[in-house]
């Protein structure tokens, strides 16, 4: 159904499938706590990474509902992993996909995560072809809603404590775009 031209360039941005030498660098990222503080999993320990890393390195291509892309997050300039993104097909009947990203916490506030969000988006709009993209969010998780609105996504959802996770009620902020808005904005 939909495979992307690998590697996918951004400006100062390369997401690329992962490979067996991206297991330190995946390591750094899934065992830290402040990568996962928002996420629904504990930092992972070097056989939980070497698991992940196993499960991700398939991820290049959607064929079914509820397939994903999972890439790798590479810096142009230093060629250093620096993160992981996924674009997800959420739903056939609907035509939904998800994007999601997770980024080194030495690179937090350079913008990385909106072009990274932007480009999946475009992935999932003309890649995937989708009608709706979504993007959620942890509601104490602002910075990554100032992602997905800088990315152009709306905040259509504030769920209160609508699930519990690490022991406590959390809120969760559910931001989308139709691909007629985003047809409008990429003109």
């Amino acid at each position: 159904m939909f495979a992307p031209d690998y590697p996918i360039r951004t400006d100062r941005l390369t997401l690329r499938p992962f490979t067996e030498d991206d297991f330190d660098a995946s390591y750094a990222i899934h065992s830290n706590v402040d990568v996962v503080r928002y996420l629904y999993w504990e930092p992972r320990d070097r056989d939980g990474t070497r698991e992940l890393l196993k499960e991700r390195l398939s991820m290049v291509r959607i064929d079914n509902e509820g397939d994903r892309l999972s890439l790798a997050i590479d810096r142009n300039d230093t060629g250093a992993m620096i993160g992981q993104a996924s674009l997800m097909f959420r739903s056939a009947e609907h035509n939904q996909g998800e994007i999601g990203y997770i980024l080194h916490p030495d690179h937090y506030g350079q913008g990385f995560a909106t072009e990274v969000a932007v480009t999946l988006l475009r992935l999932g709009f003309d890649g995937l072809k989708a009608h709706r993209m979504i993007g959620r969010c942890d509601g104490r998780n602002t910075a990554s809603a100032r992602v997905l609105a800088k990315a152009g996504m709306r905040q259509e959802a504030h769920l209160r404590e609508n699930e519990f996770v690490k022991g406590e009620w959390t809120d969760e902020l559910v931001y989308a775009l139709l691909a007629t808005e985003w047809q409008k904005a990429t003109r």
